[in-house]
C-alpha cells in the first residue's frame, strides 16, 4: 500500500518562511568570521614635513580611515585613509592659504588627498610594508608607507606609519616666494586601532 502525503501550498510556504527566519538568526547571533577593526580619529593623527629655509609642517584636522580584513592573515588588510585637503593646519593663515592654493593642493578643484593600500607585507615581527595608491591633486601613483604596529595581541593599539614622496611628481612644481621647499615631502601617520569583532590577526612571529 502507497502512502501519499499531501502539502498544502500555504503550508509549504511557512516552511520555508521559517527557515528562513531561523537562518537569519542563526547568521546573526554567529561570530565574525574576519577580525573588525575601529580606527578613532580623535586620538589619531596625519602629519607631514617639508624641509625647507621655514618650517612647512602641518596636520589635517579631518580624514576618515578604515582597516578591513577578507580573513584573519594579516596580508589581507586594506588600509584606506581620506583627507580632507582643506582641512591643513601649519598653525600659519598664510602658508595654509598658500598650500590649499593651485600651485599646491588646488584643494577646490581636488578636495580630496588619499591612500588605498594594494598590498601588504609583513617584514618583521612588528613591522610591514604597505604599497598602495596615493592621490593628490586629483593625480595617482604607487607610493610605499613604512608601518610599525604597536599593542599586537591586545586587540587595540597604534599603527605608526611614514611615507615619502616627491611633490614635484603631483605636479606641485611652484615654490613660496621667500622660501626655499625641498621636493621630498614626509607624511607620517599614528593612528589608534580596536578590534571590535573577530578573531585576533595572525601575525608571524
Amino acid at each position: 500500500m502507497f502512502i501519499v502525503k499531501i502539502v498544502s501550498v500555504r503550508s509549504l510556504a511557512l516552511c520555508l518562511v521559517a527557515q528562513a527566519l531561523l537562518a537569519s538568526i542563526s547568521h546573526a547571533h554567529a561570530p565574525s568570521e574576519v577580525p573588525v577593526f575601529e580606527i578613532t580619529p580623535v586620538s589619531s593623527t596625519i602629519q607631514f614635513d617639508v624641509e625647507a629655509s621655514v618650517a612647512i609642517k602641518g596636520t589635517f584636522d579631518k580624514w576618515d580611515a578604515t582597516l578591513t580584513f577578507t580573513s584573519s592573515d594579516v596580508t589581507t588588510a586594506v588600509l584606506d585613509v581620506k583627507i580632507q585637503a582643506d582641512s591643513v593646519d601649519t598653525g600659519s593663515g598664510m602658508k595654509n592659504g598658500k598650500l590649499k592654493g593651485k600651485d599646491f593642493f588646488d584643494t577646490k578643484q581636488n578636495p580630496w588627498i588619499t591612500f588605498k593600500s594594494t598590498k601588504i607585507v609583513q617584514t618583521g615581527p612588528d613591522s610591514f610594508e604597505a604599497d598602495g595608491d596615493f592621490t593628490i591633486r586629483g593625480v595617482t601613483k604607487p607610493e610605499k608607507l613604512i608601518v610599525i604596529v604597536f599593542g599586537k595581541g591586545t586587540g587595540s593599539g597604534a599603527i605608526k606609519g611614514t611615507m615619502a614622496f616627491d611633490r614635484k611628481q603631483y605636479g606641485m612644481n611652484s615654490g613660496i616666494p621667500f622660501i626655499r621647499i625641498a621636493d621630498r615631502v614626509e607624511v607620517t601617520v599614528d593612528l589608534k586601532a580596536k578590534r571590535v569583532s573577530g578573531p585576533p590577526v595572525d601575525l608571524k612571529q
